[in-house]
């Protein structure tokens, strides 16, 4: 008969497989060799990982279903290897990409059965965003009754992807990208750790700067990936004779060449400045080069999306005011899909902005407001435009002689609305680009109408 982690004996053992595989295994990949044991060797997350946190008391076997949601490579499924670590419950994994209903009504009744024997059951589903709606039904009694602690992982935002009933009793936790420094740690960790990796003959190796830079380069917040790289990097180092893993060596097994970026340096922003300015200067071409070089580099791509919107604003305007929804929508995407796929996204958006006519009209109107208000212009609002709808307002004279501009052709009437301290102000100024040339046509017919 089998035993559980424990050593107790165990009818049912947990079914592993998949993307809890036995971390004994000396042929297991090192990213699985070297998950941690316990919630202290988890690299990353600290604010999840407070006393008193809900991950905390998981752990410690508090009756909760919780949903991780982050990208690729920053510890769900290692947080739920801990919890089967961590407590006696029995541990069952089911990946939403080959489990049907059929699946998983089975391991709910083998939940039922062990419960009735005073044994809880964990559940673990890998891309629980993969579940169809029915599939989720299922789940809902056993997480609503506490037949089981669901613990599920998703790349995505379960808002979209989850029913509002199952996602309304369970806690969503949402764990970031690591940081360089927890990358560091990590490599750190795996060069040193007697489960992480070593020359045929056993020997430590060690990793020289540029090579652990070009890592954690590489592996744009993934710890999987980062493992990966050094796994293999040092598999080349040792096929060489050699006892320290060169920049050489990482490149060779990355496949790719070193990219000179720094997310947190110069090359940071003076790409972000390149790509920006490409776009504002309508080379498509240039625009997306800047966009490949942050992507290989393992840029943020919510980063770029929330420039891409500066940029549909600040550049674009109301020349082409559809860009904008355009970059809101990639922005809305990239939090959905995630790498790899998001990157397809990111170049959609980035060629509708470049190839887009270019307008910062709406921009400068903005400042030279901004710019009066600062200076101390702008008077008392008129009259007729103050609020009339609190008791006393009329006696104030508020909202008197107020012009409803529907009541009146094409719904414009000529009446004060600046201060009149700035009644001949004119901040905007359209363009003849793109769409904002129709626009100016119909400003300047307003302001005759407005102003006569």
């Amino acid at each position: 008969m089998s035993t559980d982690l424990f050593g107790n004996p165990d009818p049912t053992p947990p079914q592993r497989g998949g993307s809890l595989s036995d971390a004994t295994n000396p042929q297991a990949p090192l990213a699985v060799r070297l998950r941690p044991r316990t919630l202290d060797e988890i690299v990353g997350q600290r604010q999840l990982l407070a006393p008193g946190s809900p991950l905390r008391r998981l752990a410690e076997g508090a009756p909760m279903s919780v949903f991780l949601w982050g990208p690729p490579g920053v510890g769900k499924t290692t947080i739920a290897s801990v919890v089967s670590r961590a407590t006696k419950r029995r541990f069952v994994e089911l990946s939403a990409v080959t489990a049907g209903v059929k699946e998983v009504r089975a391991e709910l009744e083998m939940a039922r059965a062990e419960l009735a024997r005073g044994r809880a059951t964990v559940l673990f589903v890998d891309e629980v965003h993969r579940f169809s709606k029915a599939q989720q039904d299922v789940l809902l009694p056993a997480v609503e009754n506490r037949l089981v602690t669901l613990i599920a992982a998703t790349t995505e935002n379960p808002s979209f992807s989850v029913i509002s009933p199952l996602l309304s009793r369970s806690l969503l936790l949402r764990l970031q990208p690591l940081t360089d420094d927890d990358l560091g740690g990590l490599l750190e960790r795996a060069l040193t750790d007697e489960r992480g990796v070593r020359t045929a003959d056993g020997e430590q190796l060690t990793l020289d700067d540029d090579a652990r830079a070009l890592i954690i380069r590489l592996a744009g917040g993934d710890a999987r990936r980062a493992l990966t790289y050094l796994e293999e990097s040092a598999a080349a180092a040792d096929a060489l004779g050699a006892t320290q893993i060169s920049q050489a060596a990482v490149e060779s097994s990355a496949d790719r060449a070193a990219v000179r970026y720094d997310r947190d340096g110069d090359q940071h922003y003076d790409i972000i400045s390149a790509f920006i300015k490409s776009i504002r200067g309508s080379d498509v071409d240039a625009a997306l080069h800047y966009l490949a070089r942050m992507l290989e580099a393992g840029e943020d791509p919510r980063f770029i999306a929330r420039r891409l919107m500066i940029s549909a604003s600040e550049d674009i305007g109301m020349a082409a005011s559809g860009v904008l929804q355009t970059c809101v929508a990639a922005a809305q995407a990239v939090q959905l899909l995630g790498m790899p796929e998001a990157r397809i996204t990111l170049a959609h958006a980035t060629v509708a902005a470049a190839t887009a006519p270019k307008s910062n009209a709406a921009y400068l109107a903005l400042d030279e407001a901004i710019a009066d208000v600062r200076a101390g212009r702008g008077g008392l609002v008129p009259p007729h435009l103050r609020d009339a709808h609190y008791a006393g307002a009329k006696a104030l004279g508020h909202g008197q002689g107020y012009l409803y501009p529907h009541d009146y052709p094409h719904g414009v009437v000529a009446q004060t609305y600046l201060p009149d301290d700035l009644a001949e102000a004119s901040y905007y100024r359209p363009t003849d680009n793109g769409q904002e040339a129709v626009i100016a046509e119909r400003v300047a017919a307003l302001r005759h109408l407005l102003r006569p």
